[in-house]
């Protein structure tokens, strides 16, 4: 692993004023700490920063603060964002010792490209960093998983993961990748115009049925009514 040199200015005022000021000028706020030493407060450049956090390794630091001769080799712990710029605006830095195992992320790279893929199957990538302890001298910049052996239903758990000379704190069962089956989207269904739905079909003969009652009964009244008439008529010839 490649140790990188951070060069850091201590904050003398802790001030929220002062604090704001530093901010507007590019002037990243953090601290740097060590098991049974005081917390150091810290300034460091965005410019100068943003290689060190805006990266998919993981790499030690020796820290060097102007104004002194010391040096401390350490790991960034911690990075807070703005919610709304998503620029740095505090890091912790934790001093490590070379015989103390310590606990860091690591990320995952995926290596290769699977053979479900070519059956149109889909890459689920759910876990993009795993926990892991280990000796400084043993932290890897990544670890890699090779993924061109898995066809559609394959996955790859943390417990496949070789782990040479640090130990991954996920739980073993943790899926970090998988390929899946592409999803099917159903058409929705088409109702021609004109068609009548099952109910409207069996209710049909009913308004028809009922139309045809009403037409004999209004013809049975007509006939009567005619009749009547035509007595009437017979009466009156008779006199």
């Amino acid at each position: 692993m490649a140790v990188l040199t951070l060069n850091a200015q201590k904050r003398e005022n802790l001030g929220n004023s002062v604090l704001k000021t530093n901010r507007k000028k590019g002037n990243v706020p953090g601290v740097f700490y060590i098991k049974g030493t005081p917390t150091i407060p810290i300034y460091v450049k965005d410019t100068i920063l943003h290689p060190f956090i805006f990266t998919s390794e993981v790499n030690i630091i020796n820290l060097k603060i102007e104004g002194t001769d010391s040096s401390y080799n350490c790991i960034i712990k911690d990075i807070q964002f703005d919610p709304v710029t998503d620029k740095p605006i505090h890091f912790d830095l934790l001093g490590i010792s070379e015989k103390e195992k310590i606990k860091l992320e690591i990320p995952i790279l995926l290596v290769g490209t699977p053979v479900g893929i070519k059956d149109g199957g889909i890459i689920q990538h759910p876990v993009h960093r795993v926990e892991i302890e280990c000796l400084p001298k043993d932290i890897p910049s990544h670890i890699e998983v090779n993924i061109e052996n898995l066809k559609i239903g394959d996955s790859v758990h943390v417990s496949e993961i070789q782990q040479v000379n640090f130990e991954i704190l996920d739980s073993p069962d943790t899926t970090i990748v998988a390929v899946v089956p592409p999803v099917i989207e159903k058409e929705p269904e088409v109702v021609v115009e004109g068609e009548a739905a099952e109910g409207e079909e069996a209710a049909e003969p009913e308004v028809i049925a009922k139309g045809k009652k009403e037409e004999e009964g209004e013809g049975e009244e007509k006939e009567k009514k005619e009749e009547k008439k035509e007595k009437k008529e017979e009466k009156k010839e008779k006199k």
